[in-house]
């Protein structure tokens, strides 16, 4: 059988929230982190207490969502959410048959122009060190690694990271 190639170009990216989206947001990242990476029910509880404070307290005059869709399927989200000052990079991730495509660096490119749009001088985001391809993102665009904590939050030994962006010393 033969398998048929996707392109960016088939890729439609929204910047709205529809119902059903955050609890879809959720699933994806219970299912890619749990079989491509390990992660235990932990990571898929996380996930969703704090996509329940984002639903509480998203600002779309102070933030930004990208909703990554194939057909009518969420494949990929990204998330810039206000924290007073500062802009926290959160929810990021692509269905794995969709890397590659360049999606990665187009929601990034998306997040770093929508920061400077609104104004953001800083931001961070919170991650892990089995996620090198996405950290070669956030580092591209200036972001440094800060903070690194062992844990076993989610199932399994990782180095909890912070990375952080400070455009006042650009």
């Amino acid at each position: 059988m033969r398998k048929t190639m996707i392109s960016a170009k088939d890729i439609k990216i929204r910047n709205y929230l529809k119902p059903g989206d955050i609890g879809y947001v959720i699933y994806l990242h219970g299912k890619i982190y749990g079989e491509e990476y390990g992660y235990g029910l932990g990571f898929e509880g996380y996930v969703a207490e704090s996509m329940a404070e984002f639903c509480k307290q998203f600002d779309p005059e102070k933030g930004g969502i990208w909703v990554c869709e194939h057909g009518n399927r969420i494949i990929g989200f990204l998330s810039l959410v206000n924290r007073e000052e500062k802009a926290q990079l959160r929810y990021f991730l692509l269905e794995k048959e969709y890397r590659g495509l360049g999606l990665g660096n187009k929601l990034m490119d998306a997040f770093m122009e929508l920061m400077k749009e609104k104004n953001y001088q800083q931001a961070y985001l919170l991650t892990s060190d089995d996620l090198p391809a996405a950290a070669s993102l956030y580092m591209k665009r200036g972001f440094t690694l800060t903070e690194e904590e062992p844990s076993e939050l989610f199932g399994k030994k990782i180095m909890l990271q912070r990375y952080e962006l400070d455009l006042r010393t650009k």
